[in-house]
């Protein structure tokens, strides 16, 4: 067998990166590079987990993308880089499994996230784990929400020079911030709805925003999170005024909408292909976190059974607004609509990390174009080396 690529970490039991798995079984090199295309046998880094309200999504996300990392016949280690042992599992490789956790109904709560925060930003920018994401082929970027996706963990990747899949820090930047990002859409004539941004805790509510509330039911949610985390449908005033006290929110800027009471729709675009269209059938008035995560919470119909003329026009706006907010042919992006009362879609946002569990909107996109999970998963790593 091999000798094991990588060294001791430390004392605090991240020694589990010495563990070389015993018993893989031998592997033909030509069969296998017949098997995973033209990157086989690569060593891969997951990075899952994080700081932000996705933490659980992501951790799902990490053990679904090494279950298919390690059954096209790569390396695998999975590391949470918020974790007080960042190192969850690995190295993984043919014959090995891996546990993937399940998504609880609500975010986590109770996490003291400026913690997780300052671990994350110490195991990036040095020590072992930034020697570890140095000595892989690629990092797969499994992380949701906050630094995973606003663009900081791309900045430093870029900076050390460590190659990972996904968009750059830039574009993730520009889509993370969902104000800004509307704002880029229209100016490229994508279809927007009205909207105005409220910062609860800092006086009284913006003409904006209650000439909105006015001409019926808007839609809160946060400018900077993902994964409809604290989306909140709201009728009146005092609705509002409840929101700003019971929240948790103040001080946080808001995206203020108006409620669109049509059709939901989901695209995604994987290098330069556009997939086809998923239908997101709602049970409840907004596809929030519950409702995303939780087997048969909602029905979710791939190819969506529309005309192939509304379609083709959905599928033809995420391919531009994937342009738009500067998405390449390495890159992928998911992105959203919902349709107001004549049933004309509006891009809602545009999701440069898109959730990667066996219940997300990608991987069932992908099995609509005949893809299994591994082939999309190879597919993405491809993107990213090519």
């Amino acid at each position: 067998m091999a000798a094991c690529p990588f060294g001791p970490l430390d004392g605090h039991g991240r020694g589990e990166l010495n563990r070389c798995v015993e018993g893989r079984p031998a592997v033909d090199s030509t069969q296998e590079q017949m098997r995973v295309g033209h990157n086989p046998d690569m060593h891969v880094v997951i990075l899952c987990g994080g700081e932000s309200p996705e933490k659980d999504v992501s951790l799902a996300s990490g053990g679904s993308v090494a279950q298919a990392l390690i059954g096209l016949g790569h390396e695998v280690v999975l590391v949470d880089p918020a974790a007080e042992v960042p190192v969850l599992a690995g190295p993984l490789g043919p014959g090995d499994t891996v546990e993937v956790s399940a998504v609880g109904k609500e975010p986590p709560s109770g996490v003291d996230r400026r913690e997780l925060q300052r671990r994350m930003a110490a195991a990036l920018t040095g020590g072992p784990v930034l020697e570890l994401l140095r000595s892989a082929d690629l990092v797969f970027l499994a992380l949701h929400g906050g630094w995973g996706e606003d663009g900081r963990v791309q900045e430093l990747l870029g900076a050390a020079g460590i190659p990972f899949t996904g968009a750059s820090s830039a574009v993730c930047a520009a889509a993370w911030h969902k104000d800004r990002a509307q704002e880029a859409l229209a100016a490229a004539g994508l279809p927007v709805a009205e909207r105005a941004v409220w910062r609860p805790g800092t006086g009284e509510v913006p003409q904006r925003v209650q000439r909105l509330l006015a001409a019926g039911p808007v839609v809160v949610k946060p400018v900077a999170d993902g994964s409809s985390v604290s989306v909140y449908r709201v009728d009146s005033l005092p609705e509002l005024a409840r929101i700003d006290a019971e929240s948790g929110l103040s001080g946080t800027e808001l995206l203020v909408e108006p409620f669109l009471p049509g059709r939901e729709f989901t695209v995604a675009v994987v290098g330069e292909q556009v997939l086809p269209v998923v239908e997101i059938e709602l049970t409840t008035p907004l596809f929030d976190y519950t409702a995303k995560y939780q087997p048969g919470a909602v029905s979710e119909v791939c190819p969506a059974p529309v005309p192939a003329a509304f379609a083709s026009r959905l599928q033809e706006l995420a391919l531009r607004a994937h342009q738009a907010l500067g998405f390449d042919g390495h890159t992928y992006s998911r992105t959203d609509f919902r349709c107001d009362a004549a049933g004309e879609p509006m891009c809602m946002e545009v999701n440069a990390l898109p959730g990667l569990t066996a219940t997300s909107l990608v991987p069932l996109a992908a099995s609509g174009a005949g893809w299994t999970f591994p082939d999309l998963i190879q597919r993405i790593v491809d993107l990213a080396v090519r």
